[in-house]
């Protein structure tokens, strides 16, 4: 599991370990350089002989850069710290000066007296005829960006986690310049994708020091701004929030933290699954259990004008593992379900858990009177139920933890207007954890954002973030399948959420981790549909329980 805390949690960390004198920024440092070698090892098959330009702003991730510029030019790098401030990190400019590596001053042309010299006489590799205030060779910007897009790695180390807004000035020129090369680059070569892990084709690996510049540290928002997206994240101490959150999640690549023993928080403020923790969550049967033991889901989904929305959800129950699945439906989808599926019971019987939505018109009188009875049965037996599609515009406020709300961007937002808030899907999409946590707070429910990083937010102050899903998982019927994954956890560990509210959470951000995965299995790296999802679960979950 991935743990994020919060800027003020690291800082609190870390004041222990600095009073005693810890030498944290160099071991930072030293962790980073490494990290790079290795990516330039597998890039070129070797290290000495390449180029490493780090963008340096006036923090300490500035100097966290520089330092591990120095470590890098003492194995045969050729680095290039091109500084966006006047004021670099002293110890590790000398440090990177020590070492054979080189510093510059990128300057803005509009902002330079032209009769102080042609800076566009030198470049970065060799003398420049202006000198920058603080004593370093000044470079045209625009060679400064050259130079960074010819390198094999970039390190961005503008901004730090006491950055607010994106990078301003000549570090927000160096940081929109080189992202619109690298967008550009991939655009032509992978027919406009985005760059992803920033590894499309040629031009440099983008190596975000701590953070990407000008991220929301805490909350994953995107600032009005440039950010340069990275191919590789190195984060010290912990993961910060932000780098598991959307939207700035999509602009960290992979993301390896490095451990330097600060004594954190017992709760995260976020966290990510990993593989291992889904392995723990998953209910596995013994050799005493039987299907109602098992758990016995209960499914309200479907219309004559949707009978593929019931067919999806009740296969992607069965497929996780969940003893019993009965039907509750119009007799016409109910054969639809039984000739897909003739596991599946239909009508009325006891049940562990509703899940109550998918492709149900609330138009539609008897669908909608059947899930609302079963969701005031759930309420007021205390069952444990997913609410999805339909039943989030049947949805009273009151709910309870262990009612997981499952909306995509613009059901949330119409979810917020039933109860009185105006927000448009685009406010959503752009503070997803926010909004998230406004639905939780007005409702009490679980809530369950469905995105390309799925975000998740429950009792106890509990946020996850899952970003397991491949871009094909985006089609009609994936959310059904996804419904059915989670509604089947939520019946086999019933008894277990009654008792630890925050487990739906948990439950619910394992189930988006098997969804993502599922896809993978089903079509590697190409286009899936929804079945194809579901069929692949249980092979996605039995290698995760084989480790």
């Amino acid at each position: 599991m991935i743990l994020g805390y919060t800027a003020d949690e690291v800082r609190a960390a870390e004041e222990p370990l600095l009073a005693q004198g810890v030498p944290l920024m160099q071991r930072a440092a030293s962790a980073l350089a490494s990290r790079v070698g290795t990516e330039l090892a597998d890039r070129r098959g070797q290290v000495r002989g390449a180029t490493v330009v780090a963008l340096v702003g006036p923090g300490n991730n500035g100097g966290d850069a520089l330092h591990a510029g120095a470590y890098l030019a003492r194995r045969g790098v050729r680095v290039v710290a091109v500084c966006a401030t006047d004021a670099p990190h002293a110890e590790g400019l000398a440090a990177l000066r020590r070492a054979g590596g080189r510093a510059v001053r990128a300057v803005d042309p509009g902002a330079v007296d032209p009769g102080a010299g042609d800076p566009g006489a030198g470049d970065v590799a060799g003398d420049a005829a202006t000198d920058a205030p603080a004593g370093l060779p000044a470079v045209w910007l625009g060679d400064a960006v050259a130079e960074a897009y010819a390198a094999d790695v970039v390190l961005d180390g503008l901004l730090g986690i006491g950055g607010r807004g994106a990078p301003r000035g000549v570090a927000g020129l160096l940081a929109g310049l080189l992202g619109d090369l690298l967008e550009a680059e991939d655009a032509g070569a992978a027919g406009g994708g985005p760059r992803g892990a920033a590894e499309a084709g040629g031009g440099p690996l983008v190596v975000a020091v701590d953070l990407p510049s000008g991220v929301g540290v805490d909350d994953g928002a995107l600032p009005d701004g440039p950010v340069l997206p990275a191919g590789l994240t190195v984060t010290f101490g912990a993961a910060k929030p932000g780098l598991l959150l959307p939207p700035a999640s999509r602009r960290a690549g992979r993301v390896e933290v490095v451990d330097l023993g600060l004594a954190l928080p017992e709760r995260p403020s976020a966290a990510r699954l990993a593989p291992a923790d889904v392995a723990a969550l998953w209910p596995v049967p013994g050799p005493e259990d039987h299907k109602y033991s098992r758990g016995v889901l209960g499914v309200v989904a479907g219309t004559p004008a949707y009978p593929g929305a019931a067919v999806l959800t009740v296969s992607a129950a069965a497929l996780s593992g969940v003893g019993m699945v009965r039907y509750v439906g119009p007799s016409s989808v109910a054969r639809s379900v039984l000739a897909a599926r003739p596991e599946i019971v239909a009508g009325q019987g006891r049940v562990q858990a509703w899940l109550l939505g998918p492709g149900v018109d609330p138009a539609h009188a008897k669908q909608a009177r059947r899930l609302t009875a079963a969701l005031h049965a759930a309420l007021a037996e205390g069952l444990p139920a997913v609410l999805d599609a339909g039943a989030l515009a049947l949805a009273p406020r009151d709910l309870a933890p262990w009612c997981v709300l499952t909306p995509h961007a613009g059901e949330l937002a119409a979810l917020l207007g039933r109860f009185g808030e105006e927000v448009p899907r685009s406010a959503v999409e752009a503070e997803p954890l926010r909004w998230s946590r406004r639905a939780h707070e007005l409702t009490g429910a679980t809530v369950l954002l469905k995105g390309s990083t799925t975000v998740v937010v429950g009792a106890g102050g509990a946020v996850y973030a899952q970003a397991d899903a491949p871009g094909w998982l985006a089609t009609a019927g994936s959310g059904d399948v996804l419904a059915g994954v989670l509604g089947a956890l939520l019946a086999g560990r019933a008894a277990d959420v009654l008792d630890d509210p925050p487990l739906a959470a948990a439950l619910a951000a394992a189930a988006a981790l098997v969804h993502g995965r599922a896809a993978e299995v089903a079509v590697p790296g190409g286009p899936v549909t929804a079945l194809a999802v579901a069929h692949a679960v249980p092979a996605t979950v039995a290698g995760l329980l084989r480790g």
